[in-house]
Parts: C-alpha cells; structure tokens; sequence
C-alpha cells in the first residue's frame, strides 16, 4: 500500500502550523487510517486515528493542537498541525489498518511510503 504522495511538511518555528497530505489509493483508506510520527533515535508513536465511521482519537502529547480528518472523494488523510513545539520535529507517516473496528491497537498499522518531514524549531 504505498501512498501517491505526500504534501505540507517543511520547517516551522514554534507556534507555527503545518497541514500534512497524504493521498493514497482508493481502497487505501476506507479501513481505520492514523498518522504515525518517528522522532530522531525513536520508535514509532501513533498520534491520531480516524475511524471509517468518523470517530477520532489523539495521544496526549498532540491532543488539542492537530486534528486528522479524510476527503473520501480525493482519497486523501489530512494532519491539520497548530501551535507546533520542537518535540513535534519528526518523519510522519499515514497509516492504515486492515480493519474497519477497534481501531485503537496502535501494531494494527502498516505505516504508507516514506513519510514526510516536519522540523519545529525553537
């Protein structure tokens, strides 16, 4: 399942805003689809999901600040990012589950492509 692309990362200071774009194939995103981010030296981190029935649940450390939404028609996840922080900076990635429920199990993804790059400077 490799994305078409992404779009919108690049470097911000902080409390600046970026929206990431990740377009994928059709049958790509009708399942339970999140966004992943890898810190320098890190392990993956989930940070939000998007259920198909539209359900959305963020980690604490973003909570607040990003929302994850889908165009069903383009086939496209979008991260909306505001009040960004350096701890944000990080490779992130969309994901899917091949699964339409619970999408809440974080080792349920395959994370799409090569991700996208997002440094927050201080």
């Amino acid at each position: 399942q490799v994305p078409l692309g992404y779009s919108g990362g690049g470097s911000v200071q902080a409390g600046g805003s970026l929206t990431l774009s990740c377009a994928a194939s059709e049958n790509s995103l009708r399942n339970c689809v999140a966004w992943f981010r890898r810190a320098p030296g890190r392990e993956r981190e989930g940070i939000a999901y998007l259920s198909p029935a539209g359900l959305t649940t963020y980690t604490d450390s973003v909570r607040g600040r990003f929302t994850v939404s889908k165009d069903n028609v383009k086939n496209t996840l979008f991260l909306q990012m505001n009040s960004l922080k350096p701890e944000d900076t990080g490779t992130y990635f969309c994901a899917a589950a091949p699964k339409r429920y619970d999408c809440s199990y974080w080792r349920d993804y395959s994370l799409l492509g090569q991700g996208t790059q997002v440094t927050v400077s201080s």
